[in-house]
C-alpha cells in the first residue's frame, strides 16, 4: 500500500491543513511521533475524499497534551477526554480527533472498554475491522519508525477485494454496536461482511451481547447512519443488511425494516442531500426513526423507542407520527388554496413537517415545500394595538386571527386597512352584531 505523507497532507480538508501543520511542527519540536490513522487513511488508499481528520499519537496523554498545548491553535479549542486518552481539536470550519496509543480490555460483552497506554501495533490491533486498522506515520519521528503505511495483517487484501472483517473472533461480543458500523460501512464502501465475520457476528447473537447494549450508545450508532445519508448514502441499505443479518430483532424481538418504510426513506436521503425547502432545527435521525417505525405497529414503535433509549417530547411525537400522517394528508388533499393548507400544517414540529413531506404525494409536496418556505413565515399587516381597537379577546380574537390570516394567505385582503374592516366585521358576526 503506497501512500506518502505529503500525498496525505495534500488530501485533508482544506480547513484542517493548518491547524494539522501546526500540530506537527510542535510533534517534531518535542520528538513525537504523530501519524494519521483509521478511516482517513482507509479512505485515501481508496481514492475516496477525507470526510475526517483522525490523529494519534505514540506517546502518553500528558505529552500529548503539553504538545498540542503549543501547537499555536489560538483558533482552537482543545478538549481532553481522559478516561479515554483522546482529544477534540475543534476550530470554527473543522473537527479533528486525536487519540494516543492505547490498548483496551472488556469487562463484558457489550460494555464499554477499559483503556491502557499501548503501542502502535496494540492500538491497530484493537481497532473495528482490518480496513480501519491502518496508520500513516507523518511527524519526523513517525517516519523515522515506520516507512510507510503501517496495516493489521490482512488489510491490505481486505481493502483490495472490498471485504470488511473483524480483527479478532470475538470482536463483536465486545462491541456489538460494531454490527451497526459495519452496516454503514458495507452501505457506504459498497464492501461485503466477510464470511469468518458473519459467523463471528451470529456467535454474538446467539450469546444474546446485543441484549447488554445501552440505548445511547444504539441510539448514537443511529445518528452517524443519518450523518452518512446526508453525505448520500442510501439509508435502505444499511437498515436491509441488519435485517438480513438478524441485528435488528435481537435490538427488538419483531423489529424489521417494513416495505412501506423504503420509500420515504429514500426521499429522506434525497431531502437531506438536496432540501425542498429550508427546515428549522431537526435532527435527521429522529426523522428517520419517525418513518421506519410508522409502519408498525403501535406496541413495537414504543418498544423499539425504549430501547434506543428514545424518550420525552420526541419519543411521543414519532409514535403518533403515524396517526398525524393520516389526518394531515386528509386535510391537505382537501385544502382549497393557501390560506387552507396554511391551517392544516400549523403548529407541526419541524421532524413533523419534513417527515409529512417525504411521505406526502407528489402534488401534496409541493404544497408542504410552499408552506414551508413562504407562507408560515407571512405575518398578517397588524399590529398588537390593531387588536386592541377591535375589542376582542380570548377565544373569538383567535377564530377572528385564523380567519384573519386564511383571507390573507388566500389574497383576499392584502393591506392593513382591509384587514382592520374583514376583521371589524368578522368580529361583529362573532358577536351578533349587525353591521352599521
Amino acid at each position: 500500500m503506497k501512500l506518502s505523507a505529503a500525498e496525505a497532507l495534500r488530501g485533508l480538508p482544506e480547513a484542517a491543513k493548518g491547524p494539522v501543520g501546526r500540530v506537527l511542527e510542535a510533534a517534531d519540536a518535542d520528538d513525537v511521533a504523530v501519524y494519521l490513522v483509521g478511516g482517513p487513511v482507509r479512505d485515501l488508499l481508496l481514492g475516496r475524499p477525507l470526510r475526517d481528520v483522525d490523529l494519534l499519537f505514540e506517546a502518553p496523554p500528558d505529552r500529548t497534551n503539553q504538545v498540542l498545548a503549543g501547537a499555536k491553535l489560538s483558533d482552537a479549542r482543545l478538549t481532553r477526554h481522559e478516561r479515554f486518552g483522546t482529544f477534540s481539536l475543534e476550530t470554527p470550519d473543522v473537527a479533528i480527533d486525536i487519540s494516543t496509543a492505547r490498548r483496551e480490555s472488556y469487562a463484558h460483552a457489550g460494555a464499554l472498554p477499559q483503556i491502557e497506554a499501548g503501542t502502535l501495533d496494540e492500538d491497530l490491533a484493537r481497532r473495528d475491522f482490518t480496513c480501519n486498522a491502518l496508520a500513516l506515520p507523518l511527524s519526523g519521528a513517525a517516519r523515522a519508525r515506520h516507512r510507510g503505511v503501517v496495516a493489521a495483517q490482512g488489510a491490505e487484501e481486505d481493502l483490495a477485494k472490498g471485504r470488511l472483517r473483524v480483527l479478532h473472533r470475538d470482536s463483536f461480543q465486545d462491541d456489538p454496536t460494531r454490527a451497526l458500523r459495519a452496516a454503514r460501512l458495507c452501505a457506504r464502501l459498497g464492501f461485503s461482511l466477510s464470511r469468518d465475520s458473519r459467523t463471528a457476528l451470529r456467535d454474538a447473537l446467539r450469546a444474546g451481547a446485543f441484549g447488554r447494549v445501552s440505548g445511547d450508545r444504539l441510539r448514537a450508532e443511529w445518528l452517524k447512519l443519518f450523518e452518512d445519508v446526508a453525505g448520500g448514502l442510501d439509508p435502505v441499505r444499511p437498515l436491509r443488511m441488519l435485517a438480513d443479518w438478524h441485528v435488528l430483532a435481537a435490538l427488538e424481538p419483531g423489529l424489521r425494516l417494513p416495505r412501506e418504510a423504503v420509500v420515504p426513506l429514500r426521499r429522506l436521503g434525497r431531502f437531506l442531500t438536496a432540501p425542498p425547502f429550508a427546515p428549522g432545527r431537526w435532527l435527521p435521525w429522529r426523522v428517520g426513526l419517525t418513518l421506519w417505525l410508522a409502519p408498525l405497529s403501535p406496541g413495537l414503535r414504543r418498544r423499539t423507542l425504549g430501547r434506543l433509549g428514545v424518550r420525552g417530547s420526541a419519543a411521543e411525537r414519532i409514535a403518533a407520527f403515524r396517526k398525524l400522517r393520516d389526518r394531515a394528508l386528509r386535510a391537505l388533499a382537501g385544502s382549497h388554496g393557501r390560506g387552507a393548507v396554511d391551517a392544516a400544517l400549523q403548529g407541526l414540529h419541524e421532524e413533523e413537517l419534513v417527515a409529512l413531506h417525504v411521505v406526502a404525494p407528489a402534488g401534496l409536496r409541493r404544497r408542504i415545500s410552499r408552506y414551508a418556505d413562504v407562507d408560515r413565515h407571512r405575518k398578517l399587516p397588524l399590529q398588537s394595538a390593531d387588536w386592541t381597537s377591535l375589542g376582542l379577546e380570548g377565544p373569538a380574537l383567535g377564530r377572528v386571527q385564523e380567519a384573519l390570516r386564511v383571507a390573507f394567505l388566500d389574497g383576499r385582503i392584502r393591506t392593513r386597512e382591509e384587514s382592520l374592516v374583514l376583521a371589524g366585521e368578522l368580529g361583529r358576526r362573532r358577536h351578533g352584531k349587525p353591521r352599521s
